[in-house]
């Protein structure tokens, strides 16, 4: 059992005007979730805390909306050796936007987190709406206190690839239960990278009305909690 504040959570937001209304519901939530959960959180939307003396004092980065491409080369490298250190992360929803086509002009790309996502890159989302996200994998500790499958509204992410082959796949969206831009069939919501202690990717999460989704709370703070266990 975690003892009283035994550790400390980054949580990195987006500055991005359409992930607003989220960010702004977000930063209560965490805090009120910390405090429930007996850990401590910092909250921000400044990248420039991504740096290895301050990234040392946390045991879980939470990379809420921020893109990668949000990232400056420095932030990012700063961010991998903590990944690649054993740390945890949890990348929620924009935090998967993977692939070139938002990239200025000579800007490099970060082709480590694309791998690190399970090799696929994002492609253009469906409209918000209503569907069923199904539990694949309930003996995972991020998703064990989860019902079998729950009923959220999101943005749907769709994905150029299938991470299934290189990760461990605990969500996916049942296709039958709204309207896709271009169907996977197979489309995972919420998977993990193994070949890294204690990092998570859950896609969903782009409106505040999922932080009073009591499943998806349940979701983050286990996620959370997994993320920050030895």
């Amino acid at each position: 059992m975690l003892k009283h504040h035994q550790f400390k959570v980054l949580v990195v937001a987006s500055k991005a005007k359409d992930h607003q209304r989220m960010i702004i519901s977000a930063e209560p939530f965490f805090k009120h979730l910390a405090a429930e959960n007996r850990f401590t959180v910092d909250f921000t939307e400044d990248a420039d805390t991504i740096n290895d003396q301050n990234l040392a004092q946390y045991q879980v980065f939470v990379m809420l909306h921020l893109a990668p491409f949000d990232m400056t080369p420095s932030q990012q490298q700063a961010l991998q050796r903590f990944i690649e250190n054993g740390k945890g992360w949890v990348g929620i929803h924009a935090a998967g936007l993977t692939g070139k086509e938002f990239l200025g002009p000579h800007t490099t790309y970060w082709q480590w987190f694309e791998e690190f996502m399970g090799s696929v890159t994002y492609s253009p989302h469906p409209k918000y709406q209503e569907a069923t996200l199904v539990i694949e994998d309930r003996e995972h500790p991020a998703t064990k206190n989860l019902p079998a499958h729950f009923n959220i509204s999101d943005e749907w992410y769709e994905f150029h690839g299938n991470p299934r082959a290189k990760t461990r796949i605990l969500c996916t969206v049942d296709e039958a239960t709204y309207n896709q831009n271009k169907p996977m069939g197979d489309h995972p919501m919420v998977w993990v990278n193994e070949n890294y202690h204690r990092s998570i990717y859950i896609c969903v999460g782009h409106d505040p009305s999922a932080l009073k989704n009591q499943d998806y709370v349940t979701l983050l703070r286990d996620s959370i909690l997994w993320a920050a266990s030895p």
